[in-house]
């Protein structure tokens, strides 16, 4: 058992989501950051699929009930196994009782806590992923998460891999034209690809950007997005969809951030810079 003694802003569990539900209007979820779940995943030995603990700006504090290996890769927010100063992107072994705490960020704004065989929530519509109103909606206080029993192995029975450092500095997010972008002027199409700061507005729902761009667009017919999907407000503000968003919408759709852009942009909070740039598809 892992159990949760300060549930912090907003931790969930999560894995790769519950694609091919939007039809129920049920959104994808999943971790937020794809690379950085993968990451930890590969580095406990586990499948791609397999559940973990996302940690929102490094509020959160866990207690091992049992001994078990584990990792943290993601933002890094100081992190402690009791007195012990952790590295992130590397497998420990905490001792029954052991507690997992956070403090100074580093970089990034979302952490992934991995466990040898994966956190055991209740799979619901094939994941375990949690969404608001399909299933807990994040860790309260007091919740203990069930975890595969595994032997603990020694430091050197595990890979290291290093980190992209690009994914959490760098302020370009790769992205495709929109369904509605040809109907931008050149004007407006400038502004789109200046720079754009991230508002405090911000959730698994979606990301708004503080800039405006002028905007003269007719609403659409509600039509189908996707994370990643860059919407464009009446009032010229963007918002970029992220994990849990819905399935449809009204907002002229001007770009898609390809998957790794969702993941880079999930590790910025407010204030951060970022930038929009097309990337052309390769017929064949």
């Amino acid at each position: 058992m892992i159990k949760v003694l300060h549930a912090g802003i907003y931790n969930t569990v999560q894995d790769q989501g519950r694609p091919g539900y939007a039809k129920w209007g049920i959104p994808v979820s999943g971790v937020m950051d794809q690379y950085a779940a993968r990451l930890a995943n590969t580095l406990v030995r586990n499948q791609a699929s397999d559940a973990l603990i996302e940690i929102t700006l490094g509020q959160g504090k866990f207690q091992f009930s049992e001994r078990t290996d584990f990792c943290l890769t993601g933002g890094d927010y100081s992190p402690k196994l009791d007195e012990e100063v952790l590295e992130t992107n590397r497998v420990y072994t905490a001792k029954k009782g052991a507690i997992l705490t956070f403090g100074k960020r580093n970089y990034g704004a979302i952490s992934y806590l991995a466990i040898p065989g994966g956190i055991r929530s209740e799979v619901v519509l094939e994941s375990r992923s949690f969404s608001k109103g399909i299933t807990q909606n994040r860790l309260e206080k007091g919740d203990e998460l069930k975890i595969l029993r595994k032997q603990t192995q020694s430091e050197q029975g595990y890979a290291r891999i290093g980190m992209r450092e690009e994914h959490y500095h760098s302020p370009t997010l790769s992205c495709f034209r929109g369904p509605e972008f040809d109907q931008l002027n050149e004007k407006q199409k400038q502004r789109l690809f200046a720079l754009f700061t991230l508002s405090k507005d911000r959730n698994r729902v979606g990301y708004r950007l503080n800039e405006s761009v002028e905007n003269e667009l007719k609403p659409i017919l509600t039509s189908a997005v996707l994370p990643g999907t860059v919407q464009l407000t009446p009032s010229g503000k963007l918002i970029v969809l992220m994990r849990d968003c819905q399935v449809s919408g009204g907002y002229p759709r001007v770009l898609q951030l390809s998957e790794n852009a969702i993941s880079a942009l999930s590790q910025k909070v407010a204030g951060e810079e970022v930038s929009f740039e097309i990337t052309e598809q390769k017929n064949g």
